[in-house]
């Protein structure tokens, strides 16, 4: 139950008013997670809910408010369900007997135009007889699923579960399903990776960041010997070795002190690079580099952090990158700042995106963000794409993924 929600499979449930979503989610869950009521709207933001739903695994159930709700605030919630199905895995249409019409028609297209997959479950199937209960529906790819959602028994909970986890099986390709590699396939089985991790002010007290913990985990998972040390102590470390590590890995803000203690020729990148291929698009972002040269004055960039703190005054993302970057580019630039679920659907206007390495987000949610950047024709970057490219060793870093950009082959030199 210790996986993160970026890891989990994100499951929204939407559907009118009153159809029973709420009661749904109760159901599968095992316990009471949302608030249900006759009342309409009684639903107003969306209600999360991590569990294990065996053998699918790990999952986030997403409960939304109705999609019908016409009120001023209604409009709102209906805009907000739309939203959040850009990071969900799998959409479930929740109905009742005989009432498909124009708002589950409206899912039904939006899940379509984003490739999502959709299971449809007709809720209050006791109401009618059994041969209406399927009787409005649409043909679909696979076969609807009928239930009493207020009929809290063991054995209707069990048969539901059963045919729902069926159904999520069949609507999602086999290697959703499989373990998100981070570093395995750069790593030799008893391999060695040795990290760099710095500990300053804006890491989390008494943890690790989480593209640290996972990289450590990762790297267990396929016996490769891990060694982690500080940057102070990481030139030390390195000189103790008698045979090279077969991968090195530190934070994107120590890049250039790694890269002056290795030798040429040890493979190497940075924690925000490694996540930035498991959840999005590597090459889209290194390609995107190039575009920092051509920065110039005035010009708009935004900064999009998933997770939400508060800012302290060695912040990577609203101190560190728009220092760096002004230095390098050597004119004023104007920062918009964006966090946690937040993020503009109008970039026309950005000359460039500089986005976080994604660890709190699923990789559907940041396929959906650089997707949306690619639409607009705004080049995009990651923080430690961005850092690296700023210190020069961008190219370096890439090297194991047999990626290159536009840095300079001679840019270290040149810093």
């Amino acid at each position: 139950m210790n996986t993160p929600k970026s890891l989990r499979t994100h499951i929204l449930f939407a559907g009118r008013v009153n159809s029973g979503k709420s009661t749904l989610v109760n159901l599968l869950a095992g316990q009471s997670v949302a608030i249900t009521s006759h009342e309409r709207g009684t639903t107003t933001d969306v209600v999360e809910k991590t569990m294990e739903l065996r053998p699918a695994g790990p999952v986030v159930l997403l409960d939304s408010a109705g999609t019908d709700d016409d009120s001023t605030l209604g409009t709102l919630r209906v805009e907000r369900t739309f939203k959040v199905m850009k990071r969900a895995d799998v959409l479930v249409i929740v109905t009742i007997p005989g009432a498909w019409g124009e708002p589950e028609q409206e899912l039904l297209s939006a899940a379509a135009e984003q490739k999502l997959p959709v299971i449809t479950v007709v809720n209050k199937s006791d109401t009618v007889p059994e041969e209406e209960v399927f009787s409005a529906l649409p043909e679909s790819k696979l076969p609807p699923i009928a239930v009493s959602a207020v009929d809290t028994s063991v054995a209707n909970r069990d048969r539901f579960v059963e045919k729902f986890t069926s159904a999520l099986l069949s609507a999602l390709p086999e290697e959703h399903f499989a373990a998100q590699v981070l570093l395995q396939d750069l790593v030799p089985e008893d391999g060695h990776v040795l990290m760099m991790v710095p500990i300053d002010s804006q890491a989390p007290k008494g943890r690790l960041i989480l593209p640290q913990v996972q990289a450590i985990r990762d790297a267990l998972d396929g016996n490769a010997v891990c060694t982690v040390a500080k940057e102070s102590a990481f030139p030390e470390i390195y000189s103790r070795f008698h045979r090279h590590p077969d991968l090195v890995i530190c934070d994107s803000q120590v890049v250039k002190k790694m890269i002056e203690t290795i030798p040429d020729g040890i493979k190497c990148t940075t924690f925000s690079i490694l996540m930035a291929r498991m959840k999005g698009d590597l090459g889209q972002l290194a390609s995107g580099a190039a575009a920092i040269a051509s920065l110039k004055e005035n010009d708009r960039v935004l900064i999009a952090e998933a997770c939400t703190h508060h800012a302290g005054c060695e912040d990577i993302g609203r101190v560190k990158i728009p220092t760096l970057l002004q230095k390098k580019c050597g004119c004023k630039l104007n920062f918009d700042f964006y966090s946690g679920n937040d993020f503009p659907d109008d970039l026309a206007s950005y000359a460039m995106v500089i986005h976080c390495g994604g660890c709190m987000l699923n990789r559907k949610t940041m396929l959906n963000r650089l997707h949306t950047v690619a639409n607009a024709d705004v080049p995009v970057v990651n923080y430690g794409v961005c850092l690296s490219y700023c210190t020069g060793v961008l190219n370096k870093v890439l090297s194991p993924f047999k990626i290159s950009s536009g840095e300079p082959k001679d840019a270290m030199e040149q810093n």
